[in-house]
Parts: structure tokens; C-alpha cells; sequence
């Protein structure tokens, strides 16, 4: 109680400026089929950051005139019990949140569009779902659609002042958050093993994603994202399961665990299907952990996520230029965005309560710092963590080597590389596939530290020998 009760005070002392009242809306449950076969029940991550009721149904309003705070939602009555056995009362879960006033769920929507009627100045978030948007849309009169975040940049209509101030609390983890990222994190390094010592050849990558998975199932709320496993590395979110694991073949498995307090892990390893590595797959496999390495070194307080980025950007290519892949001044390749020809993505994003953290809020409000401006670089350009860091955040590190045929294809016909990349020897690699290598990261006042009590092998040895023992 007292956790939620500090942390919608500290909201309150940030929004010392504003008026009006501020809405709080969690999830509904979802019908897949039918209302009674939904989809996996999942609360709004606002919500319980400041609230931590991991119900359905339930709203709250701020009043940040009068100082009052009331939750909504309705009792259980005798046709719910019959299926779900006794429920606590709305006004104990709302006691148990600190919030000693609660009414019915409708009059959220009545309470919140009376203070529109008045002049009053509403604050709102950015929507997730489609249910919360329609609710939303009858009290603020504005599109549904326009309620959720429109990309990067966010949703224009909802509060930036509520925005930032969430965004500034939830980018800093406190001791009790990082205690269950660490528990999500222990998750995720066993739903990793189980993973690994799963890899046979002829096996269905579908048995060993149903392995892991069932780890989450075991020991936590499940799975944080849709697991990414393939022997197509290249292709970032290949959700395809199909194919049985091929010799000399690399295998990407991009996954994380959520905790039951919905706190997420985010690891990425990759595997030679064979146990050892190619010369030539170790060869791009060092230079992505050399990469990983470069940036866990440079992680602490101070330091721009962004030139984390760089930096590893700039060591990749200088391996690959020792490859013969490509050529030129290091720092010249580095500003023009060469290096987004083989890692299209950015170097890291935020963790918490989402595996992406409030990246519903808009990824320029959360990632950048004022005064950063997004790159519009291949690569660069998808940043989605560029701030200078502060300790308690927690980012991901995952620099990764991709050979895209498309993309090669597209680069070298429109001349993008500037004469950079050597197409000759890169065409040799088009069958290679992809690597990446991801830890989570938590920034501490004297540098960082990978969350978890455990890190997954990542150097080459460590892997083989990983793979030899299993």
C-alpha cells in the first residue's frame, strides 16, 4: 500500500503545475472467440506501477485540485462468484492500493465527463487497447484511433506533462523493481538453458520453443514477448517454428520470461546448430561480442546510450573491414550509417514492467533526452534508448550482425554505401543468416551490471564448451 500511495504522491508533487484531473484506465479482458474465451489476461503496465491492482476492469481518476483519488470498478455478485468463487470487494482492493474512496465502474466514465463538461483539464495517456480507446473517445470527444500513440513520436492528444513525469519514474528502477528484474531475469537464463541443451539436428524448432515456454508457464507469468527462434537470424521477428534444426546452420533464439509481478527478461543468444562454429561464423560471431562487450564496459551514469551505439557501430565495422567486407575511414563510415546495412536495428531499449518499456508512451518521449533528436539513419534510427544514463535504468545490450539479401540487394543498386561496402566478397555471405547477442542491464552509480544472478555463455568458447556439456 504504502509503495503505491509514494508513488502517486511523487506523480502528484511532478504535475505541481497542472489542473484538472488525471485518468488512470486498466485492461478489460479480451475475447478471442467468443466473451467468455479470451485472450491471455494482461494489466496495463500504468496501472500497476501505480495502482498494482492485477484485476480487470478497473479505472481510476486524480483529482489534482482537490487531492481525492478514487478507484472504480464493480463487485462481484452471485452469477461471477458461482464461477470464480469469492472475490475481495472493490473497496478492499482500492484500501490495499491506498485509495480509501471507490464508486462503480460506470461512474468513471460519468465522473470523468462531468469535469469535461466543467472546463476541467483532463490528463490521459496514451491508450494500448482498442476497448480502453472507445471509453476514452466518449469522455476527451476525440477518434478512438487518435487516442494511441501515433509511432515514435507518440499520441498529440494525451498529457505531456503526465507523460514525462511517468516516463521520469518509471525510466529510474527502484530496489524492489530490480529485485524482480533479477527474478525475471533468473527466469529467463533457465528458459535459455533449456533452450540450448535442446538443439539437436532433425529436430522440430517447435519442440524447443514448447521447452522453453513451458519454463515461463512453470515458474512465472509466461513468456514477455512472442519467442523468436530461426535459423534465419536475418529476420528479425520470425515468429516461424516449422523447420527441423539443419547442420552448419546458426540459430537465433530471441526470448524473455515475465514474472507473475509481470516484471520481463529480454536475452538473445546464438547457437552453431552443431555445437562448434564455422571459421567464418566465428569469425562475424567475435565481432558481435566484442561489440556486446565494448558496450557493458561503457554503460554508467553519464554516459549517452547513444554513444554506446556508436561505438559499437564503429568496432563492428573495423571487424568487418578486417574481413574485407568493407573499407574506408572508420569515422567517415560511421557518420554516413554504414553500419545499418548489417545491423538495421539500434543497440538497445529500456526494461521494466514491458519488455520494450513504455514504448506505448511514444519511443522519442522515453529514449531521448531533450536536445536529442532522432537519427534518420538506417540503424541509428531505430535507437529506441539514446539518454544519457542514470543510475537504476535498465537497458538491453544487443548489437547483432545481419547479412538481409533484400537490403544488400537495394543498398548496391542505389549506390548507398558510397562506394564503402565491397559487394563482391559480401555476396559470399547471402546464405549466412544472422547473430545477435542481448543482455540486460542495469546502470549502478559506479557503472553496471547484467541483471540476473547468472549470464548465459556469450563468449565463443563459452558457448562451444556450453554446447559440449550439454
Amino acid at each position: 500500500m504504502n509503495k503505491f500511495s509514494e508513488r502517486r504522491s511523487r506523480l502528484r508533487s511532478l504535475l505541481a503545475g497542472e489542473s484538472g484531473i488525471v485518468l488512470f484506465i486498466g485492461n478489460v479482458e479480451s475475447a478471442a472467440q467468443y466473451r467468455d474465451n479470451g485472450y491471455k489476461w494482461r494489466q496495463d503496465s500504468n496501472w500497476l506501477y501505480y495502482f498494482g491492482i492485477d484485476e480487470p476492469r478497473f479505472a481510476a481518476i486524480m483529482d489534482l485540485d482537490s487531492g481525492s483519488e478514487t478507484v472504480y470498478a464493480d463487485d462481484y455478485d452471485i452469477d461471477d462468484i458461482i464461477w470464480t468463487g469469492p472475490m475481495p470487494s472493490v473497496a478492499s482492493l482500492a484500501a490495499g492500493a491506498g485509495v480509501q474512496q471507490s464508486a462503480g465502474y460506470a461512474a468513471f466514465e460519468a465522473d470523468a465527463s462531468a469535469a469535461v463538461a466543467a472546463g476541467r483539464k483532463v490528463h490521459f495517456l496514451p491508450v494500448s487497447r482498442y476497448y480502453n480507446a472507445v471509453l476514452l473517445s466518449r469522455i476527451v470527444g476525440a477518434a478512438p484511433d487518435a487516442l494511441f500513440s501515433a509511432g515514435k513520436k507518440g499520441c498529440p492528444l494525451a498529457s505531456v506533462p503526465l507523460v514525462r513525469a511517468v516516463v521520469q519514474m518509471r525510466l529510474v528502477k527502484d530496489a524492489e523493481e530490480i529485485a524482480l528484474l533479477d527474478k525475471a531475469g533468473e527466469l529467463g537464463y533457465r528458459m535459455h538453458t533449456v533452450a540450448r541443451k535442446g538443439i539437436r539436428i532433425g529436430r522440430i524448432e517447435q519442440e524447443i520453443v514448447g521447452d522453453m515456454e513451458g519454463v515461463t508457464l512453470a515458474g512465472g507469468w509466461g513468456t514477455s514477448f512472442a519467442t523468436i527462434l530461426t535459423q534465419h537470424g536475418e529476420i528479425f521477428h520470425c515468429h516461424s517454428h516449422a523447420n527441423p534444426i539443419e547442420p552448419g546452420r546458426l540459430l537465433l533464439i530471441d526470448a524473455g520470461a515475465e514474472s507473475n509481478e509481470h516484471y520481463a527478461s529480454d536475452h538473445t543468444r546464438t547457437y552453431p546448430t552443431g555445437g562448434r562454429f564455422t571459421p567464418r561464423q566465428r569469425d562475424i560471431y567475435q565481432i558481435v561480442y566484442e561489440c556486446n562487450e565494448l558496450a557493458f564496459n561503457m554503460t554508467g551514469p553519464g554516459v549517452a546510450y547513444l554513444d554506446c551505439h556508436l561505438a559499437s557501430a564503429r568496432h563492428m565495422l573495423e571487424g568487418l573491414g578486417q574481413l574485407g567486407l568493407v573499407h574506408g575511414d572508420l569515422d567517415e563510415m560511421v557518420a554516413d550509417g554504414i553500419a545499418g546495412l548489417f545491423m538495421p536495428h539500434g543497440l538497445g531499449h529500456n526494461m521494466g514492467l514491458d519488455v520494450h518499456d513504455m514504448e506505448d508512451l511514444g519511443e522519442d518521449l522515453v529514449g531521448y533526452d531533450p536536445g536529442q533528436k532522432r537519427s534518420s539513419q538506417l540503424g541509428l534510427g531505430s535507437l529506441r534508448m539514446a539518454r544519457r544514463l542514470v543510475p537504476g535504468n535498465v537497458v538491453t545490450d544487443e548489437p547483432g550482425i545481419y547479412f538481409i539479401p533484400a537490403l544488400i540487394a537495394k543498398w548496391k543498386a542505389e549506390g548507398t554505401d558510397k562506394g564503402r561496402v565491397c559487394y563482391g566478397k559480401l555476396e559470399e555471405y547471402l546464405d549466412f543468416g544472422g547473430i545477435r547477442l542481448e543482455d540486460d542491464v542495469l546502470v549502478t552509480p559506479d557503472g553496471a551490471r547484467r541483471i540476473g544472478p547468472s549470464r548465459l555463455p556469450a563468449s565463443p568458447e563459452e558457448v562451444e564448451e556450453a554446447m559440449a556439456n550439454d
